[in-house]
């Protein structure tokens, strides 16, 4: 599947402007994280960028949240390694993460809030201005971004990186697209 038909089925299903922008700074995330590992660029990005594809529609029952989403990648052309990743990004279904995509995108999906919302509180709202030790010492304050799953994004652990790399990681690749972001 080519991005540019995930980009458009993505915007067919999804309203919310800054979903879509969590969705394309997953895949920026997720496209740095496969290079670093040798793997799949374009999978692991179409994993990140398809993953929320059936937030709007799956809004009144979470729990069927990725299980749309998947069955809607694969209707697209994405292969079933993306299907499974977008399936178990949502731990209410209970499905562990097994693969490194899958882990990936699991503690990648609440970065880019806690990230996001780092930026948002700055004077200048510039995402070129936050520095990782400002984005460490958000990621300590619990209650700020409370919905940016700490537990989550320490899972980086999974995929063999430090907490401090991961969060260095998800800030430079979402610095570098910053203007796509409105950050």
């Amino acid at each position: 599947m080519e991005r540019k038909y995930a980009l458009l089925a993505v915007e067919a299903n999804i309203e919310e402007a800054n979903t879509i922008k969590h969705m394309m700074a997953t895949e920026a995330i997720m496209r740095v994280l496969a290079k670093r590992f040798g793997e799949d660029e374009d999978e692991w990005g179409q994993a990140g960028l398809l993953h929320d594809i059936d937030v709007e529609l799956t809004e009144d029952d979470p729990k069927s949240h990725s299980t749309l989403g998947a069955d809607m990648a694969r209707d697209l052309g994405a292969g079933e390694a993306i299907a499974k990743a977008i399936l178990c990004h949502n731990e209410m279904h209970g499905i562990p993460c097994s693969t490194p995509m899958e882990k990936a995108l699991y503690c990648c999906d609440p970065l880019t809030g806690l990230i996001t919302a780092s930026v948002m509180v700055r004077p200048d709202k510039k995402i070129a201005g936050l520095d990782i030790e400002s984005l460490k010492r958000r990621y300590k304050e619990n209650r700020f971004a409370a919905g940016a799953s700490r537990v989550q994004i320490a899972q980086c652990s999974e995929i063999g990186l430090e907490l401090d790399e991961f969060l260095s990681i998800g800030l430079k690749a979402m610095q570098k697209m910053a203007d796509k972001l409105g950050l």
